[in-house]
């Protein structure tokens, strides 16, 4: 099954609506790789990418990509499906371990910090 057929089962968002505006785009933050926009151009390139991408497993861009877009591609649901199939593909039923390590504070100091 196509990551855009995933997106659109499990969200109801068809991100073949998308235009390429680039409106989506937030301020980069350092934990994004990628911009949404481009998140939405590999899905549509049916490019597995798209499931390995740091930006997707950042909560600050999951909340501000709340109504990013104005055609009405609700990216933030788009978000939550690519990270359900990245955690199936992974065989992890646990959304709190992304198939790869989180920046940020979910990392441990190393021993003798702190």
């Amino acid at each position: 099954m196509s990551l855009r057929s995933v997106v659109k089962k499990n969200s109801g968002q068809d991100v073949h609506l998308c235009h390429a505006c680039n409106d989506c785009d937030i301020e980069a933050r350092d934990e994004m790789d990628i911009p949404l926009s481009s998140l939405v151009q590999l899905i549509l390139l049916n490019d597995e990418e798209a499931l390995q991408c740091r930006t997707l497993w950042s909560d600050s861009v999951l909340e501000a990509s709340r109504g990013v877009c104005k055609r009405g591609l609700d990216i933030h649901a788009v978000l939550i499906a690519l990270r359900e199939e990245s955690i199936r593909k992974a065989g992890d039923d646990s959304p709190s371990s992304p198939p790869f390590p989180r920046r940020g504070r979910e990392s441990p100091l190393p021993s003798g910090e702190g």
